[in-house]
């Protein structure tokens, strides 16, 4: 991956172009060693986010497990852990008076939408022990139940002292490979009911470890590997539609790139490539067109293919000998942000889609500011996070793109290569913050940080968009 052009380049590419390298440990927040003029930009006020606690049965330990993890991974909630034993009370004696008397917590009113989830679970109104959940800080109450083969998860409404939801699903069997995912979607289903936000739970990670492409549930669970297992590969990247991706494998000192469908493993390769090194495959919001970096003795250039007709290469930059390289689609899909090193070191640049009208987009001071590498565009299209040398190690930062103000979320150890989940709120990276190099998760509201894996190795991480149930088996 050096010898792509003598000089400067042979031995920055790798570095510049992969931008792959130990990271370090996190702590709830990042505070120290921070670039001059650069603000760490998390800042969690403790107490604001409604309580969730689940309801304590005997069978669907596994769901339950999942569900309850989920949530709490989705750092929206105060998960409240009840004591152990008989000494909470589910049911009342007595269902609480409906209509009249005081207002609940919040001001909301009692509904009864939801109700009738059968199998014994406590769907009637007001048959759960309200004002106990209540004065435990509960807002909501979770109760996962079955009902023959369909397995049911009431979300009580604490305040409203009533249930907001159920959710009903017939789960594949523990050990099918859908099982997971199925959960994973309840999960986001019970979210979405009491906040009336879409869930991460069902989001998956790609990342490569010893030259190979991964795959791993957004929880830590079930890594697979997805790509070949005789060609080193790099770069992989997800389509919009979340059942295929693309990734580069080297062969004969060349990289090819390649589109795999996720649920069949079938691959094609990528028209017109492999005549150089051709790395960092990104695709368009509607999967029609794939960019991609090209390096060549006279520089590194970025190119895009229509990836739907595998045809129609396009040339976006033309470097004269410095490199453009790691695009990335804005979500309306007008721009691109890129590396370009026409500015001396590598710095995040930004132009349509068509090539035209390039510029600087993330500001940096010459002299003091580092590299900056691996930009990619939050999902609701208001951010850009990259990493970039400080003091000569790399940090987490994110652009605001209205603004072009940048700060700065990580300062514990070696972070890079960030990935935005599909809810633009949280964000994986690669940290050796532990000791070695490995996967991390930080939620920028609360700055909560948790590994995502942690075997070493991993390096450049994507993550998918929400996965829908059922999978195309065409590319």
């Amino acid at each position: 991956m050096t010898g792509t052009r003598a000089g400067g380049l042979a031995g920055g590419l790798a570095v510049v172009l992969l931008t792959a390298s130990p990271p370090a440990r996190l702590p709830a927040q990042d505070t120290n060693t921070i670039d001059r003029g650069v603000r760490i930009g998390i800042v969690y006020r403790p107490g604001v986010r409604p309580g969730m606690v689940m309801l304590p049965r005997k069978g669907l330990d596994s769901v339950r497990a999942m569900v309850v993890r989920d949530l709490d991974y989705s750092d929206r909630f105060e998960i409240i852990t009840l004591p152990g034993g008989d000494s909470i009370r589910l049911a009342t004696a007595s269902p609480p008076p409906r209509g009249g008397g005081t207002t609940p917590r919040g001001g909301r009113t009692p509904t009864s939408s939801g109700s009738g989830t059968g199998g014994g679970a406590q769907s009637a109104i007001g048959s759960l022990n309200y004002p106990l959940y209540q004065a435990l800080g509960a807002d909501f109450a979770l109760d996962i139940t079955a009902a023959g083969d369909t397995t049911i998860a009431t979300l009580h409404d604490i305040p409203a002292a009533g249930v907001r939801r159920a959710v009903r699903a017939q789960l594949p069997a523990p050990g099918s490979p859908d099982f997971r995912q199925a959960v994973h979607r309840m999960a986001d289903q019970v979210l979405q009911a009491a906040l009336g936000t879409s869930g991460i739970a069902a989001t998956r990670v790609l990342f490569v470890k010893e030259g190979k492409v991964y795959l791993i549930d957004q929880d830590g669970a079930e890594m697979k590997l997805v790509s070949s297992t005789d060609r080193q590969a790099m770069s992989p990247a997800w389509a919009a539609d979340g059942h295929h991706f693309a990734y580069m494998e080297f062969q004969a000192g060349k990289g090819w790139l390649y589109y795999q469908d996720m649920a069949t493993g079938k691959r094609i390769p990528v028209s017109t490539t492999g005549t150089a090194l051709d790395f960092t495959p990104a695709f368009s919001p509607d999967g029609q067109t794939m960019a991609f970096s090209r390096a060549i003795e006279e520089g590194t250039d970025l190119y895009t293919i229509n990836i739907k007709n595998n045809c129609c290469l396009r040339r976006l930059t033309v470097g004269h000998f410095s490199d453009n390289l790691s695009p990335t689609f804005s979500p309306d899909g007008q721009r691109i942000a890129f590396v370009s090193t026409r500015p001396g070191l590598p710095q995040i640049y930004v132009m349509a889609a068509d090539g035209t009208d390039q510029q600087l987009f993330a500001p940096f001071d010459y002299g003091v500011t580092g590299s900056s590498n691996a930009p990619e565009w939050s999902p609701d299209g208001q951010s850009v996070a990259f990493h970039r040398d400080v003091a000569g190690t790399l940090q987490v930062f994110v652009l605001d793109v209205r603004t072009r103000t940048v700060r700065q979320l990580t300062s514990v150890g070696r972070n890079e290569d960030p990935t935005w989940a599909p809810d633009s709120r949280h964000l994986a990276f690669v940290s050796d913050r532990s000791g070695y190099r490995q996967l991390w998760i930080i939620d920028l509201d609360t700055g909560r940080i948790r590994p995502l894996l942690q075997q070493s190795g991993a390096r450049l991480p994507a993550w998918s968009p929400r996965l829908s149930e059922a999978p195309s088996t065409t590319p």
